[in-house]
């Protein structure tokens, strides 16, 4: 179980079901004690194999980003538009993860680089083992071996996914324009375990009431060292500034400057 919010965990998602009599009563202690140290555990095995996802991606020089957000802030869409740009650039692969279904999966292999859908089964986010998994299985499908620049879109959620180390060398959260801009107050974590902000879509700040210097203050309380910036995937406005994080990151990593 998810020890955050009570889900599946996501590596604990089975493809059948236990609807069967154990023949025998189950008197557990639900001691707080008890409780902890199982919550304990479960983050320090995450943790662990997290470490031992980055020391991979180190070997293979490639740089892991995980995004999260909100459903429907535009993770996919700009996924979309950076691949476009940087195509011939940089070598890009993606890991996707939703409860169900392969339509973002889908989106992404429309644009020609090597993509594996992770459905949770009902899990808020991923976890490391998911995406250990996940990236063996991605490195054998075409153009998998030599990734430059690995994208892992989180499920959409701004709580759980927050609480998770992936191994990525950086976290993204995005938050779009029409979502409001109280998001940093209301979910912290998601933005004091976060290396970047990206407001997204906006093309529709005139039609919104979202004060950016507000939500952008906020999350800075949060975390002053948090970088921020603001764009569309529809017009293209601020959409070179995040093009040239991705580029210094890749080539950091060349210079074995991204650890």
């Amino acid at each position: 179980m998810c020890d955050t919010c009570g889900c599946p965990s996501p590596s604990d998602v089975h493809d059948h079901d236990h609807n069967h009599d154990h023949g025998h009563s189950h008197d557990h202690d639900h001691g707080h004690s008890k409780t902890v140290a199982v919550h304990a555990s479960l983050f320090a095995a995450n943790d662990a194999l997290a470490r031992a996802n980055r020391e991979h991606f180190n070997e293979v020089g490639a740089v892991a980003l995980n995004l999260i957000s909100s459903p429907g802030s535009g993770k996919t869409t700009l996924l979309e538009h950076t691949i476009e740009a940087l195509k011939g650039e940089i070598r890009i692969g993606v890991i996707e993860g939703d409860i169900e279904t392969e339509r973002d999966a889908e989106r992404i292999r429309a644009k020609g680089v090597p993509v594996i859908q992770l459905t949770t089964g009902g899990a808020c986010h991923l976890d490391a083992t998911m995406t250990h998994k996940g990236f063996h299985r991605l490195q054998k499908e075409p153009g998998g071996d030599d990734i430059e620049l690995l994208f892992i879109e989180n499920v959409g959620n701004l709580v759980c996914p927050s609480t998770f180390d992936l191994g990525e060398h950086e976290r993204v959260v995005l938050v779009s324009v029409p979502e409001g801009p109280d998001k940093p107050a209301k979910y912290p974590k998601a933005f004091t375990s976060s290396h970047t902000f990206v407001v997204t879509k906006t093309d529709l700040l005139p039609y919104f009431d979202f004060p950016v210097p507000a939500a952008v203050g906020d999350a800075l309380k949060l975390n002053p060292k948090l970088r921020t910036m603001e764009l569309s995937s529809k017009t293209g406005d601020g959409m070179e500034s995040w093009l040239n994080y991705l580029r210094e990151l890749v080539a950091r990593m060349k210079a074995g400057a991204l650890k």
